[in-house]
């Protein structure tokens, strides 16, 4: 099962929260990024239907992959 670890960290000229290299859009204060990434852990650990998604990579680079809605990541956050 993967695991994902989100951050809350300073960067470009706010707060944001981050995981694999890879950041969220910023935020004005820390506890908005911070609510911000509980809503994605949140969201993350809900089931769903399996269908397709497309991401960015930490590269730049768009992926495709199939995502199993029962396949659901480990996550956490700490800010």
């Amino acid at each position: 099962m993967a695991r994902i670890h989100y951050k809350v960290v300073q960067h470009d000229g706010g707060w944001a929260y981050t995981a694999d290299g890879v950041f969220s859009e910023p935020f004005a204060t820390h506890d908005q990024a911070l609510a911000a990434a509980r809503r994605v852990v949140a969201e993350q650990r809900q089931p769903d239907d399996t269908h397709d998604i497309e991401y960015q990579d930490a590269d730049g680079v768009w992926r495709t992959e199939t995502a199993r809605g029962d396949d659901r990541p480990e996550v956490d956050v700490s800010g």
